[in-house]
């Protein structure tokens, strides 16, 4: 988020939410001076310590700033890496969520190629794999009459900022980041790109450069998003305000600080060969993953031989059943049931039972999904044109952005 960005959705716990407060345009960080001056570094978020999040904002009772008489909807980034088939996990951890998202806010759900170069990749498969994630995109149910669908790449202001703000990133922030370090070691730290080290700036870009209200974050992603936040203030502290007035700017902050969207309910997919995993286009086997496009017999054989456990009753939340928990929370997410009817109905099956229902239910949910693709597919002059109008749409918004920027650090425009 597979390398998903900022597509895997947390799981809410059943701790008390902490709602993030947001420094007000033009505020300066006082209480990141140091006597000396200088800046002191914001506060990490430390291994296992919980996101701040607005966990009280669900997406199918928008909140009262979304219903104001001003109309003016908050923006939602959005991404997933063109990288192999999107699966089940990709599918409901983010996508699926969108389709009520763009209906609420004002959206923005792009292909991230950029980021799918960060380790070793077959630049023979780039270019389909990116259409045939736009076009599931679409199959899916995101409208481009709604949300603006488009490709990372092809709006270069994502790059260009990117570079802006390296400069004033520092490296000791991007060397805490677990996921460059599991990363690395699993490549070989002699042997990976530079790109590894600074993709989270990459993606502090991606949010920072449509001023971003919020971004659905998931758990292998909060602590990119918390460094997105650290860099937006930093950057407002050393560009922004007066500085950027006497330059001939505005003034106030250059970004906003986006705060984390986690949806009502979580939905972390786990992989179909361990319940502890998290289903993944990265790992070796295919049998660990229902890709959206798998046959229905491709299906029914993954879902016959997936792991299970030697109970014969089936329940939720038992730690020690994690595969029991994974595949009913399957069950309960694509036939849209409650917690209690998916109880109610299935706690007397046996695995003998319950796997038919589940390959069924599937089958069923995907099926319509699978015919909306072909039909996308067979027609490349419309998905050409869905990706040309997405990422027109999103240039007029990154280009202000960036044109700010370089008038805030002080560059000389043409």
């Amino acid at each position: 988020m597979g390398r998903s960005i900022f597509s895997h959705f947390l799981i809410l716990s059943n701790t008390p939410p902490r709602s993030i407060v947001s420094l007000p345009r033009g505020s300066r960080i006082g209480k990141c001076l140091s006597r000396a001056g200088g800046i002191h570094e914001p506060r990490r978020l430390r291994i296992g310590e919980s996101l701040r999040c607005l966990c009280n904002l669900a997406v199918s009772e928008p909140s009262t700033s979304q219903t104001s008489s001003s109309s003016v909807k908050k923006r939602i980034v959005s991404g997933v890496q063109p990288t192999g088939s999107i699966h089940l996990g990709n599918y409901l951890g983010a996508i699926k969520n969108w389709i009520d998202l763009q209906n609420t806010y004002e959206t923005l759900f792009f292909i991230v190629d950029l980021h799918a170069i960060t380790l070793p990749y077959e630049a023979h498969k780039l270019s389909k794999a990116t259409k045939d994630t736009a076009a599931l995109y679409l199959a899916c149910g995101v409208d481009p009459s709604k949300a603006s669908v488009f490709v990372q790449s092809h709006v270069r202001a994502h790059v260009e900022l990117m570079w802006l703000l390296s400069s004033a990133t520092p490296i000791g922030w991007l060397n805490r980041m677990i996921q460059f370090k599991e990363k690395s070691q699993k490549e070989g730290n002699e042997n990976v790109g530079v790109a590894l080290l600074t993709y989270p700036v990459l993606m502090a870009s991606d949010i920072l450069l449509y001023q971003s209200d919020l971004v659905p974050v998931g758990e292998d992603q909060k602590q990119h998003l918390e460094l997105t936040r650290e860099i937006a203030e930093r950057v407002n502290y050393l560009y922004g305000g007066r500085k950027w007035k006497k330059l001939g700017g505005r003034g106030g902050a250059i970004f906003k600080v986006p705060e984390a969207l986690i949806p009502p309910t979580g939905a972390r997919v786990m992989s179909l060969t361990d319940g502890l995993s998290k289903m993944s286009k990265s790992a070796p086997s295919d049998q660990s993953r229902i890709n959206l496009l798998d046959s229905k017999d491709a299906i029914a054989n993954k879902i016959k031989r997936c792991k299970t456990d030697s109970f014969t009753w089936l329940e939720f939340d038992n730690p020690e059943r994690p595969e029991c928990n994974n595949l009913l929370s399957v069950y309960q997410l694509i036939t849209g049931k409650s917690k209690q009817e998916v109880l109610e109905e299935c706690k007397d099956m046996s695995w003998g039972s319950f796997k038919p229902l589940l390959t069924d239910a599937l089958i069923d949910h995907l099926h319509p999904i699978q015919e909306r693709y072909t039909e996308i597919t067979s027609d490349p002059s419309y998905l050409d044109g869905v990706l040309a109008d997405g990422a027109s749409k999103a240039a007029s918004i990154a280009d202000a952005t960036v044109n700010n920027v370089y008038q805030a650090m002080g560059f000389l425009r043409r």
